[in-house]
């Protein structure tokens, strides 16, 4: 049934259910929450989720926790060792990259910093957890986690051996009919090679030589370990995100960093390991420092997950074919599947291909239609639960 065929009492409120949900990712889009910066936003999450009815607290980490008052009387924050109510946890990040893409929705398309990675699907997080009508016996709890974007994700890393949950559903955008089935693992690596300044017209290797003529040995080592795989999601990417150099006059110096985006087959510290010996073996300077952080292995789940199905049976209940996806980024998915071994997947609204850009939007009507989804892949989840125990 179409709104314009529905009865003008419930065309209204379901007008006002709409813009209070667009309330609430204007909100937060619109208050800016740079990594390490997060605490006003998680105000204005904590403020929408008790306006929604939920249960609000604020963890030692800075995350936002809104859950259903079953849940909070289990424990609150701290569900660890609770085994009375199966939850399920909606786990999204309120952080963001820099950047000041000004907030401004118009023509049903919120534009700002955020909109898309991923207060959209916080948004949409918080709206569906507080619509869902769910067993008794079943919770949900939505986190506003701080510090995705950086290399350590501490808002993740806080929450994932403190709670047990049923399931779980990350908040990265997959588009409304996308349903993301894993994320690539990562690498940070810092390299910097020092030597005693000297004549540029000298025989002997500058620092920003003897770097690049490492990096380059490494992209070689890459290439010859992904020659026998193929595909974006199961090869190594390495990739150079920073390079600069200095002269005090006396020591000339360079330093890169690098990332590396990593495939099911290898593990972050392996690939360390092995990148630190290419590069001691290709130096061509004396000293060499090296740092390395961020370490993500890949994980994925399959189509038979109950979060998979779930997500799927809802965006098929909607009139859609779902779109299951492999994404060659890192979320905090690669933080708690493997600690939690729960069913899990991804799931929010936008287009991937806008995070971080200047051009970051988000159409309001396929927003609302996520909300839609989500809000019944949590109700059939919370049914599937109940039926299993």
């Amino acid at each position: 049934m179409s709104e314009r065929t529905l009865p003008s009492g419930l065309r209204a409120v379901t007008r006002a259910m709409d813009d209070l949900a667009i309330a609430v990712v204007h909100d937060l889009v619109a208050t800016r929450s740079y990594s390490g910066e997060e605490s006003a936003a998680v105000g204005v999450f904590a403020k929408h989720a008790h306006a929604l009815g939920m249960h609000v607290a604020i963890d030692e980490a800075g995350n936002g926790h809104a859950t259903r008052a079953e849940v909070t009387r289990q424990g609150g924050v701290e569900l660890k060792d609770s085994r009375k109510i199966r939850e399920i946890v909606l786990l999204g990040h309120i952080d963001t990259v820099p950047g000041d893409v000004p907030c401004v929705l118009r023509d049903g398309v919120l534009h700002g910093r955020g909109s898309v990675d991923a207060k959209g699907p916080l948004a949409t997080m918080l709206v569906a957890a507080a619509r869902a009508k769910l067993p008794a016996d079943v919770g949900v709890r939505v986190i506003a986690a701080v510090g995705e974007e950086t290399a350590v994700s501490p808002g993740a890393r806080f929450v994932v051996t403190r709670m047990r949950p049923a399931a779980c559903i990350i908040g990265e955008p997959s588009g409304w009919t996308g349903v993301t089935l894993g994320y690539k693992g990562r690498l940070v690596m810092h390299v910097t090679m020092t030597r005693a300044g000297a004549h540029t017209a000298g025989p002997e290797a500058s620092a920003c030589d003897a770097l690049v003529h490492a990096w380059q040995a490494c992209v070689a080592h890459v290439q010859k370990l992904n020659a026998e795989h193929s595909g974006a999601f199961e090869t190594i990417q390495a990739s150079l995100r920073s390079l600069r150099a200095e002269s005090d006059g006396l020591c000339d110096c360079a330093t890169l960093s690098a990332g590396f985006r990593l495939p099911r087959w290898m593990l972050p510290d392996e690939l360390e390991l092995a990148m630190r010996g290419v590069i001691d073996a290709n130096s061509l300077v004396a000293t060499v420092a090296i740092t390395a952080e961020g370490h993500e292995r890949a994980y994925a789940t399959d189509r038979n997950d109950a979060v998979v199905r779930a997500l799927s049976g809802a965006i098929r209940e909607a009139g859609e074919r779902p779109h299951p996806k492999l994404k060659t980024g890192t979320a905090d998915l690669n933080v708690v599947g493997p600690v939690w071994q729960c069913p899990i997947a991804a799931y929010g609204p936008g287009d991937s291909a806008l995070d971080h850009t200047p051009g970051e939007h988000l159409v309001i009507d396929e927003y609302l239609r996520a909300i839609g989804v989500l809000t019944r892949a949590v109700e059939s989840l919370a049914s599937e639960l109940v039926a299993d125990s």
